[in-house]
């Protein structure tokens, strides 16, 4: 539990570990033994190999200017181990080599920059547009379409060589390799903007520094700069090396991109902290100096920064496959594996019935070819880019196409809260004064003024007279007409706060101000931890002095206070305890508690004339009257519990990791439901070990949750963090660096989570590449995190996460419907060629009929089924369980194969028999009539005594080619229909999709142009079909549709029954 000083920075934090206390970071020097299975084992125990590795790094920090071997990710995993910002700056001086008072040596630096190398950020490798695209044309259904094109040129080459005949193979070759061809350059077109990461950190690098050389100061640019130097920073400069402070007036910095933390952070020449990440006396590369002056040592640089590390490390990591790439992976393998089989089968039929080896060699090449789904890949790729356009209105951009479906799948989403769960501004949430603590009005902006308003007293007017006073924020010029919460000020974030408040509550600052010329003004710093100012007042003669900081130390100062009936009394023993009591609840709150107090200067010694500049500041201060506090916070967005609500029912894990401190981080996490309403801390039950606690018979995983300190996941092995990832549903994750943040998806990937984490700053970077799914903010976020995410939040609100991870489940869904759609018409389309090579009939159907099929009249239905609306279970269920939820499972290989594709072939064996059959040819008259069929030269009798020449058999099977293609787009219509869902009825399901309307008759409309449009049916091999055979399959697709509904009642009825289980997919 956090032992706090009253100011809210850590002094000690400690943990209890099975009964014993450690105080932190000492635990460094230690390692802890676990096993997942026994939390007691839990137990730890000096470590020798770390005190020695941490002897050898002390022994060696003389040298970091000088090159050494490149860091494995391993170490760059590691925390940041140093002591420059500890031990005594004469020390620190010694060892670098240098001095305040002149710096290094020309000579010295420029030996050092050859020794160590410039202060810039070493690019990592780069992969080649080339192969980039080279990936995108053999990857996935790529790959498999590449290999089905090369069979095909092979049968049709074989083919010329031994008969000249139609060039079926040579369309079909060419086909795929255009498919090919034009999805890779549009895949490779939607992520050309990826893999940038680098080009982000580099516009880090600032491009001047001023330092100190020889007793000279001089501007250098950055990249010249040596550890040793002694550069000078002024407000408005990028931080150039990772710097100790040396002397410092004022002096703050903005570690929000780095750290998380989302207000500057001042910096001093006292070391703070042993974790340099908390220490004030360093301040980092690339970091912008917002406010004052400082003059610093540089201590490291380039790739030895704390930002070079994360560079590395974030060009180290390799970026995890995308489920949806896994699952296509499965896809092609399942279709080659069953192509290989039936063709493999085939050509052993075809030697046993006597064909030759040449044409049995080709009838596996065509049973290969005809269980490639040419139209999957457009149409997938097409799907892809439709939900990606419709998510960025939702204000998510898609960076990677195969991302989308990621975030459907995502079991756990580790989220930041600065910007993300919270507005990234900071609010004045309440005010005490008068004995009573007061919810502020800081939300109530209305466009009627008077609502917001405060009603007058002598409590409340005193206070606000300070916060509006002792107040260096204003609001930009010109913004009159805008809300007040929405306006932009200049000044930090506090301060910015309170000047709204008052703006609200009380009503025009630029007017108050007016009737209170200042006179005086001390800022605050870091030691006094207070500012005040001196005003004239309008009211009465004399001076008023105004004054706010931390609270402990302006009470302090205080002799008096304002009681709540308006007195001034002297500070009692029981003020002090009503102060302390609202004070730690305040603080508990993870609010930032003000103080405020006022004084009258005494008039004989104090005018508007006198020269405050010419004594000391401290001795204005006098009898104080403490007049309040004013708690500040960094309110939650209002959609973010009822998405986290949502993210509950979904099945998914919601876990704040957040750089901020413990307090905050928890309060939020309760305000926006990560921690339930009722449940229990561990930290919040005396004595209480997140180990062992669960291990109580009275207590269950479901009644607590936990706050973990950076410093504590520090000391965790793997094993013990696997242990509170798995047990804890309620997870804040506190004061966290970047590698932990890392070691925390690491850890969940561990655990078979399908991990989605956000981030903004230059922090975040690693953690958001080896993350499934990587989001950032598009408004805060530094460049570096957007081009290592693969998901942009144009909004930056968590919400608009859930409504994503809702497409993306939708997205899934629309596949999957998709995938049994075009697999469906495969079986009709393999069907007529294993007939013709088992019963030796004439070809039911031509192999460019089945191309004309996947890639033309099924490709609009097809990418209309991703214009489907979600079916009302989509955000009450689980997360996709990527080990039996496939996109091509059993039950849809099973439904769409075994069941409604063999219904299609009946349908299409039908009409090829009746047109057949009507025109002489009866059914069992066609077994074995193959060869003679085929030959040029013969003439074939029919059923009626009819003789055949070759050129009137052609247009027969022509007609029969159309009659087969014809039954197959009928009975399409219906498959259309009953794939819209998974388990409403089509009638449920309604005309909410517009497109549906558009693909059916597009899917005719091209049907009728192929079979009558006299130039273009001769191309295609086809020929006019009479009106009355388009009927013939009718009835097989009215069977479709009735079983399909029946399949569906009964899943719909019975739930969980065996027809679910064996046929929903």
């Amino acid at each position: 539990s956090p032992n706090e000083a009253r100011g809210g920075d850590d002094v000690i934090w400690q943990t209890t570990i099975t009964g014993r206390t450690i105080r932190f970071p000492s635990l460094r020097y230690y390692r802890k033994i676990a096993t997942t299975t026994d939390a007691s084992q839990f137990a730890m125990e000096p470590n020798s190999e770390d005190v020695k590795e941490t002897s050898r790094d002390h022994h060696h920090h003389h040298h970091y200017w000088k090159k050494g071997h490149k860091p494995t990710i391993e170490d760059l995993k590691k925390e940041i181990h140093m002591d420059e910002h500890t031990i005594p700056l004469k020390e620190l001086l010694t060892r670098l080599g240098t001095n305040i008072e002149s710096g290094l040596a020309d000579g010295e630096a420029r030996s050092r920059l050859h020794t160590g190398g410039r202060n810039t950020l070493t690019p990592p490798k780069q992969t080649p547009e080339v192969i980039k695209f080279l990936r995108n044309m053999t990857g996935g259904f790529s790959l498999l379409f590449a290999v089905g094109a090369v069979l095909s040129l092979i049968a049709y080459a074989v083919q010329e060589a031994v008969a000249p005949g139609p060039k079926d193979n040579l369309i079909i070759g060419v086909a795929l390799v255009v498919i090919v061809i034009v999805t890779g350059l549009f895949t490779h077109y939607q992520e050309s903007k990826s893999e940038r990461i680098m080009k982000g950190f580099l516009k880090l690098v600032p491009q001047k520094a001023l330092v100190l050389r020889g007793g000279v100061h001089r501007d250098i640019r950055a990249e010249r700069l040596v550890v040793g130097d002694i550069v000078e920073v002024k407000f408005g400069d990028r931080m150039p090396a990772d710097v100790r402070i040396v002397k410092s007036s004022g002096f703050k910095v903005d570690n929000s991109a780095l750290t998380g933390e989302s207000e500057p952070q001042s910096r001093s020449p006292d070391s703070s902290h042993v974790n340099p990440l908390e220490s004030k006396n360093l301040a980092f590369f690339s970091t912008n100096a917002v406010e004052g002056t400082c003059t610093g040592v540089v201590i490291r640089t380039g790739d030895h920064t704390v930002v070079g590390r994360i560079a590395q490390l974030t060009g180290s990591i390799a970026q995890e496959k995308t489920t949806l790439a896994i699952e296509i992976e499965l896809v092609v393998r399942m279709i080659v594996a069953f192509a290989l089989v039936s063709g493999i089968t085939f050509f052993i039929v075809a030697l046993a019935i006597g064909y030759s080896l040449l044409n049995s060699f080709i009838f596996f090449i065509g049973i290969a070819i005809a269980n490639v789904p040419d139209g999957l890949l457009p149409a997938v790729t097409v799907c892809l880019t439709l939900i990606a356009q419709r998510m960025k209105t939702k204000n998510c951009l898609i960076r990677k196409l195969e991302a989308v479906e990621t975030l459907g799948s995502t079991s756990v989403i580790c989220t930041d809260k600065t910007g993300t769960l919270t507005e990234n501004r900071m609010t004045v949430s309440h005010l005490w004064y008068e004995g009573t603590i007061h919810d502020a009005n800081s939300e109530l902006d209305t466009p009627d003024p008077e609502m917001a308003k405060r009603t007058p007293s002598i409590g409340w007017n005193a206070l606000s007279r300070v916060m509006g006073l002792c107040n260096r924020a204003v609001f930009k010029e010109n913004q009159e007409h805008i809300m007040v919460t929405d306006r932009v000020c200049n000044g930090d974030a506090s301060e910015s706060a309170l000047l709204k408040c008052f703006e609200l509550e009380v009503g025009s600052i630029s007017a108050f101000r007016v009737k209170y010329p200042k006179l005086f003004e001390l800022p605050f710093n870091s030691t006094n931890k207070y500012q005040f100012s001196v005003h004239t007042q309008p009211d009465r003669a004399g001076l008023i002095l105004v004054i706010k900081g931390a609270p402990e130390k302006i009470l302090q100062l205080s002799s008096r206070y304002l009681d709540n009936g308006g007195k001034e009394l002297p500070v009692s023993s029981e003020f002090v305890a009503q102060f302390e009591e609202t004070y730690a609840k305040l603080g508990n709150m993870g609010e930032r508690v003000l103080g405020f107090a006022h004084q009258f200067l005494d008039t004989r010694l104090y005018t508007k004339d006198f020269d405050f500049e010419s004594i000391r500041p401290e001795r204005l201060l006098g009898e104080l009257c403490f007049v309040g506090l004013v708690s500040l916070i960094d309110p939650p967005r209002q959609s973010v519990p009822m998405a986290v609500s949502k993210c509950r029912s979904a099945g998914i894990k919601v876990i704040m990791v957040t750089g901020d401190h413990p307090l905050t981080a928890k309060a939020i996490g309760r305000k926006v439901g990560i921690i339930s309403p009722g449940i229990y801390a561990v930290d919040e039950i005396p004595g209480a070990d997140p180990f062992t606690i669960l291990q109580q018979p009275n207590l269950a995983k479901q009644t607590l949750a936990v706050v973990v300190h950076g410093s504590e996941l520090a000391e965790m092995s793997d094993a013990q963090l696997d242990y509170i990832l798995a047990n804890y549903l309620e997870i804040v994750f506190a004061r966290t660096s970047p590698t932990q943040k890392l070691r925390i998806v690491e850890g969940c990937q561990r655990a078979g989570f399908v991990v989605a984490v956000t981030g903004d700053g230059v922090n975040d970077a690693p953690a958001l590449r080896k993350a499934n799914i990587g989001i950032a903010m598009g408004i805060t976020g530094t460049d570096v995190s957007k081009q290592a995410a693969s998901i942009i939040l144009l909004d930056d609100n968590f919400a608009t996460i859930v409504a994503a991870v809702e497409e993306g489940r939708l997205l899934f869904d629309n596949l999957k419907k998709t995938a049994a759609y075009m697999l469906t018409a495969n079986v009709p389309e393999v069907t007529p060629f294993v007939f013709y090579v088992i019963l030796n009939i004439p070809l039911p159907l031509g192999v460019l009929g089945t191309l004309l099929i996947s890639i033309g009249t099924d490709i609009v239905p097809a990418i209309s089924l991703a214009y489907e609306r979600a079916e009302c279970d989509i955000m009450a269920r689980k997360p996709r369980d990527q080990k039996r939820d496939k996109l091509t499972s059993q039950t849809l290989v099973y439904q769409s194969y075994g069941q409604i594709g063999m219904i299609e072939s009946a349908a299409g064996f039908l009409s090829y028999f009746v047109v057949m059959g009507e025109n002489g040819f009866l059914p069992y008259t066609l077994i074995g009539l193959r060869e003679r069929w085929e030959d040029p030269t013969a003439i074939v009798t029919d059923s009626y005594g009819q003789d055949w020449g070759y050129a009137q058999r052609l247009n027969l099977q022509y007609l029969g080619f159309t009659a087969f293609f014809v039954a197959i787009v009928v009975s399409q219509w219906t498959d259309l229909m009953i794939c819209r869902t998974r388990r409403n009825s089509f009638f449920q399901a309604g005309l909410s999709n517009p497109y549906f309307f558009v693909a059916l008759l597009s899917e005719t409309c091209l049907a009728v142009i192929l079979a009558y449009c006299p130039r273009v049916n001769g191309i295609v091999l086809m020929t006019g079909l009479r009106f009355e055979w388009w009927f013939v399959p009718l009835s097989f697709a009215l069977l479709i549709f009735v079983y399909d509904h029946f399949r569906k009642l009964v899943i719909r009825r019975w739930p969980g029954g065996w027809v679910e289980r064996e046929t929903l997919y």
